[in-house]
């Protein structure tokens, strides 16, 4: 929805989500949780927290035991001196739950928490039935510059500046500036379209543990050239485990075209475009983003692991076709690909 969201989701009584806390390995973790059910974790992006979710959890909770979580560094989770890598977040989500009682779980993963659930995917086959990934990190390369510029040295310093008196307060204003363009004379321009989700991301980054934790997990990704973490070379192995891409096309952060490439290279995978919608498509147009995912939980059965089969596609691997780039397979990822990523194959 251009500029903000037309459609309202109506209320639902007795499913708001409880915020709790759990300590694993010395470090308090905060997850927010409802309903009953099998377990559907939701995985919010960076800088972010559980409460991104908030206005879908209600309605998710009436089929599911939705547990959203702040991961470490975000959030009401501590903030510690730790290892903020994709593969550390994901061990993460398999120790949170274990503790709460679940053996496995449908994985929704937005932007950086895309490429969290695709590493858990990975990492725990046998504890997830189905994936959703929401614009996730990880396809290639190509990243909004703000982010390859903050992932530099000087971006410390420069994030510093959110600590002096009035700055998050203009950071709000900017915001609302920016909605009010992109709702005017300037609703072309992609970015301002995320503003205000990205100035209420940048809000916790004055507290000085916020910002280093943020400043850690953002470099174990990316760095000046773009996202340097990419899920491809694993993607054969989502073979029998059913997979929804969900993208807007106004996406300022990592652009639309990460999808294509994305639908290409997870087989079967099923992908949705929501059409005027940002990089937080699930605010954009909550109803269409429940319908998906209620569809596609509705119309897939959950991956039963096999480990003798799992073994054979890993020995198998992609195949030298695949590697050459002389396969159909290959020749659609470089089509998905824009000049730059070709050229860097």
């Amino acid at each position: 929805m251009g500029g903000g969201r037309s459609r309202a989701l109506r209320t639902v009584p007795d499913t708001e989500p409880r915020l709790e806390f759990r300590t694993i390995h010395g470090y308090r973790r905060a997850f927010r949780i409802a309903g009953g059910g099998p377990a559907l974790l939701l995985i919010h992006g960076i800088g972010d927290n559980s409460s991104t979710w908030n206005e879908v959890i209600p309605h998710l909770a009436k089929n599911f035991t939705v547990i959203a979580p702040d991961l470490l560094g975000h959030g009401r989770s501590d903030k510690p001196r730790a290892d903020y890598s994709v593969a550390a977040y994901a061990n993460g989500m398999r120790d949170l739950l274990t503790v709460l009682g679940f053996e496995r779980a449908t994985v929704v993963g937005h932007s950086l928490g895309g490429g969290v659930a695709l590493q858990f995917a990975y990492q725990f086959p046998q504890m997830i039935e189905r994936l959703v990934v929401v614009a996730p990190g990880g396809v290639t390369r190509d990243v909004n510059p703000a982010l390859r510029f903050a992932a530099t040295p000087i971006a410390n310093e420069a994030l510093r500046l959110l600590q002096v008196p009035g700055a998050v307060e203009l950071l709000g204003v900017l915001g609302q500036v920016a909605d009010h363009l992109y709702r005017g004379p300037f609703k072309n321009v992609d970015i301002f379209h995320d503003a205000p989700d990205l100035v209420r991301v940048m809000r916790d980054l004055p507290d000085p543990t916020a910002r280093e934790a943020f400043l850690r997990t953002l470099r174990a990704v990316v760095d000046w050239r773009g996202q340097v973490v990419t899920m491809l070379d694993r993607c054969y192995l989502t073979a029998d485990l059913p997979v929804q891409i969900i993208w807007g096309d106004k996406d300022s952060v990592i652009p639309v075209r990460h999808a294509h490439l994305a639908h290409s290279a997870l087989p079967h995978s099923r992908l949705e475009i929501f059409p005027g919608s940002g990089h937080f498509p699930f605010h954009d147009d909550p109803i269409r983003f429940l319908q998906v995912v209620e569809d596609f939980v509705a119309t897939t059965r959950p991956m039963e692991f096999d480990p003798t089969r799992w073994r054979e596609t890993l020995v198998n691997g992609v195949g030298e076709a695949e590697i050459t780039g002389t396969s159909a397979t290959r020749e659609a990822v470089l089509d998905a690909m824009g000049a730059d990523e070709r050229s860097a194959t």
